[in-house]
């Protein structure tokens, strides 16, 4: 089970990104709202009573929710950065500068879909039915680029 908590509504399209993959490998998730700053007590309450094995925290600017999410529990935390401002580079700089620890794994800015591949990495380890269907969609990535080198062959002779 996976756990993605949002900043804000308006993290909703890099959540979605998340969503997509978990929902294309049939795992179970739960998609939560809750500010590291605004509403901690609930974030608490989340991480406390998840059934969750890995979460994901999405968040921009000064970006503190994953490491929030961190210092209340000993599972993984997956940050995603969001691209609010200066480039989302504040939230990715505040994403990997955690203190000794109380590490947060980061995915690059904006990638929800990566945060849910790492995420399902981590759950492959004792889930032999994920870790088949990682190589799957790896393979099929394979097979993307092959064609598309085939066609672009065709396009220039």
């Amino acid at each position: 089970m996976i756990c993605i908590i949002m900043g804000s509504e308006s993290d909703l399209k890099i959540a979605e990104k998340a969503v997509n993959v978990l929902k294309e490998f049939n795992v179970e998730f739960e998609v939560r709202v809750a500010s590291a700053h605004r509403t901690p007590e609930l974030v608490e309450e989340i991480v406390k009573n998840s059934k969750a094995d890995v979460f994901i925290a999405i968040a921009g600017l000064a970006a503190h929710l994953p490491g929030v999410i961190a210092s209340l529990t000993t599972k993984p935390v997956i940050a995603v950065p969001v691209d609010a401002k200066l480039d989302g580079l504040d939230a990715l700089l505040s994403s990997v500068q955690m203190p000794p620890g109380i590490p947060v794994a980061s995915v690059g800015i904006d990638r929800g879909e990566n945060a849910a591949i790492l995420a399902l990495e981590i759950l492959s380890l004792k889930d032999e039915n994920i870790a088949k269907k990682l190589k799957e969609y790896r393979e099929n990535m394979k097979k993307k680029v092959y064609k598309s080198d085939e066609k672009v062959r065709e396009m220039f002779k």
